[in-house]
Order: C-alpha cells, then structure tokens, then sequence
C-alpha cells in the first residue's frame, strides 16, 4: 500500500513536471508550434479576456440600463395606481365633466358676443334712466383683451335720490349679461337745488367672449411674446 502511494505521487509529480517543461523555451512568434498544455492555457486566458472586456464594454451598460428602469418602477407603480382609480371612478369622472361644461355654457351665454356690446350698454343706460337717475357721465373704455375674454370699463356718474341709486345698482347686477360695479364713490350733493340728492362714481365693467377668430389672434400673439423672450 505505501508502495502504491509512493508511485502515485511520483506519477503526478512527474506529470506536472512534464507539463511545466512544455511550458519553458516557447517562442512568442510560432504559437502554433507550442505543446499541448501551452496552447490549452492561452486559449483559457484569451477567453478570460474575452469575458472581462464584453463586461466592462457591453454588459456594463445594460446593467445600468436595468438599474435605471428599476428606478423607474416606483413612480410607473404610482402612475398605474392612479390611473386604476380614475377607471374605476370613470362613469363618475364623466359626469361631472358634463356638468362643468353645462355650467361653463350657461357662463358663456351671459357673456354677450361682439355685436350685442352695444345693446349691454344701452341696456346699462336705460337702467339708470329708468330709476330717473340722471347720467353726467357715461364713458366706455378701453377694451382689454383676456384670454378667452375682453373686458370693457365703463366710467360712470349718476345722480338722484337715495333708494334710486341703490335700486340702480341692483338693477346692473340683475341683467341678463355680467356686468360689475367697481371703485363705488357715493357723495351727498350740496347747494339748494340738490334737495338731498346723491352722486355715485363708479367704473361698471362688463365682459363679452371672443370669437374663433379673436382666440386664434390671441394665441398667436401670446406664442410671438414667448418666442421673443426666448
């Protein structure tokens, strides 16, 4: 048995021996003429070599390709979430977007187009009248233009009795078109002939839509001024 162990040892010594000789005395510039165990050992190292370069060079970035996409799951997880109640929530979403646009029509309808302007301001007028209330003043404006609106200021002065004003400003904000009354300046009139009348200055501000055509121009505009600060 001791005998058998000996040979083996020298067996497998002689073997790696015999593998390290074929390793000495290797000429660079004829590779195909290397022994067995060399020629095995380089093609092991070229395709070591071979591994590491497709890791740093094309594995690399498809790992950080992953690891970015891994970043982006939490906030894909909570887009999903939301979108999943606004489904649910779909038939109810719908409603009251009908309802939002019924009432953005009804505010349409007291916005008065381009060519009922006129009739707003003699409507504004008879008002007054109406209530005997006399009109020292009864200015329009410059039309400021909004986005989806313009609005027309109105420089008012009217003059009479108390109840008559008061009546008269209640009057302007129950006509059918949206008209407001602003900077109110209500004075009590002096000398013999005023008989305890009332001055009131105000500004009345009315508003009407604007046309495709004025929506169109308006962003037109609006895009020139973006593009000019740019």
């Amino acid at each position: 048995m001791l005998k058998k162990t000996k040979t083996g040892n020298l067996n497998l010594n002689a073997w790696f021996a015999g593998v390290a000789e074929q390793f000495r005395g290797l000429n660079p510039n004829e590779p195909g003429q290397w022994p067995l165990a060399p020629k095995l050992a380089s093609f092991l190292a070229v395709g070591v070599l071979v591994m590491v370069i497709g890791w740093v060079f094309v594995l690399a970035d498809v790992q950080a390709g992953l690891n970015a996409e891994r970043e982006r799951e939490p906030k894909l997880k909570g887009d999903y979430t939301a979108k999943l109640a606004q489904a649910v929530n779909l038939p109810e979403l719908r409603k009251q977007k009908s309802q939002v646009e019924e009432y953005v029509t009804q505010l349409e309808k007291q916005l008065p187009g381009k060519a009922e302007m006129d009739a707003l301001l003699s409507d504004i007028n008879q008002a007054g009248l109406g209530r005997g209330l006399q009109f020292e003043l009864f200015r329009p404006g410059q039309m400021v233009i909004k986005d989806y609106y313009a609005e027309l200021p109105i420089a008012l002065r009217v003059t009479g009795r108390y109840h008559d004003v008061g009546a008269f400003t209640a009057d302007v904000s129950n006509l059918s078109r949206i008209v407001t009354l602003h900077n109110l300046n209500v004075v009590t009139l002096t000398g013999k002939d005023a008989s305890g009348s009332l001055a009131m200055e105000a500004t009345a501000r009315t508003y009407r839509y604007l046309d495709a055509n004025e929506v169109s121009e308006q962003k037109r505009s609006a895009a020139k001024s973006a593009g000019a600060k740019k």
